[in-house]
């Protein structure tokens, strides 16, 4: 894959502003010239820390040291034997669980679970998987937008995968852009009061509209297209996401090396109620790569020939 950095004259050609000079330090997080905390930089967001609590821990919202250190070796053992698309070698999930050992990411239900779904959200899913299995791969158009490489991991929600755990912040008066290594997406974000767009101005990304709150950094976005997912949780992902599907982010910077996260996701078409995850990124010093999801993709192509041979070559 070739390399490429985003670099600080890209960024402010995409946020259309000054990024101004370097960073002040104040006490507490550094801060930017205007006095906003400064959230420019690489971050990593690995984790061990599964985003749903596991069934075995229900009841138990923090480990014990030693639970903690007995979960990383299960963990380190199971993604080891892993069968998936990508060997072994190519998955970085993130050895660690978050400083506070919480068991999931998901903290709100207390029980860390994302909540159930109604019954029109498991309608819409039955649905549409009937639909798939109905017409079988007619065409790539039939696979979600992850097989198709067309979106995975640039959020909102930002949650960790199984590698390409990356991303980039760039910040002026105006704008934040978020740049995610994964098939790298950005999503440039006003900070001037505007609307959103119309409801029926869809994209991938959503619309996405920030604000200061004190220093915590909101970001509103919704209008979402509706084969939109989020990594973490394929089964609720595609459940989840349709045109009332709303979601709130929090960036907080505590300190140089760790950047606080915090998402709640709303839709009550597709939720029983609204859910919460929160976890801490790490400050990096390496670089963001592009990732050539379609180089040298051939299970896109095996897949689709694979349905042509059960269907007798029709």
């Amino acid at each position: 894959m070739m390399a490429r950095h985003v670099t600080w004259a890209l960024a402010a050609m995409l946020l259309a502003g000054p990024a101004g000079a370097a960073a002040q330090r104040h006490a507490g997080a550094p801060r930017t010239p205007d006095g906003r905390p400064d959230l420019q930089g690489t971050w990593d967001l690995r984790t061990a820390t599964p985003l749903e609590r596991r069934k075995e821990f229900l009841g138990k919202a923090f480990f014990t040291p030693d639970e903690a250190a007995e979960f990383e070796r299960r963990e380190a053992q199971r993604i080891a034997g892993a069968v998936a698309v990508h060997a072994p070698g190519w998955l970085d999930y993130g050895a660690k669980l978050l400083p506070d050992l919480r068991t999931s990411l998901v903290v709100d239900p207390p029980e860390g679970r994302i909540p159930a779904m109604t019954a029109a959200g498991q309608q819409r899913a039955a649905a549409r998987a009937a639909t798939r299995k109905a017409n079988g791969l007619d065409g790539p158009e039939a696979l979600s937008i992850q097989e198709r490489c067309l979106l995975f991991g640039a959020g909102p929600p930002l949650l960790p995968g199984p590698y390409n755990n990356n991303i980039q912040i760039v910040q002026t008066p105006n704008a934040v852009m978020i740049y995610t290594e994964m098939i790298h997406d950005a999503r440039v974000i006003p900070l001037d009061g505007r609307p959103h767009r119309p409801a029926h101005m869809r994209t991938w990304l959503g619309n996405s509209r920030g604000r200061w709150d004190g220093d915590t950094l909101i970001v509103e976005t919704i209008n979402f297209m509706p084969d939109a997912a989020f990594r973490g949780n394929s089964e609720v992902a595609f459940r989840g996401w349709d045109e009332h599907l709303r979601v709130v982010e929090r960036f907080t910077r505590a300190s140089d090396d760790s950047l606080g996260y915090e998402v709640t996701v709303e839709n009550p078409a597709a939720f029983t109620r609204p859910w919460t995850a929160r976890m801490q990124m790490a400050r990096s010093t390496e670089m963001i790569y592009e990732y050539a999801c379609h180089e040298g993709n051939y299970g896109l192509v095996n897949m689709l020939s694979g349905s042509r041979s059960e269907d007798g070559g029709k």
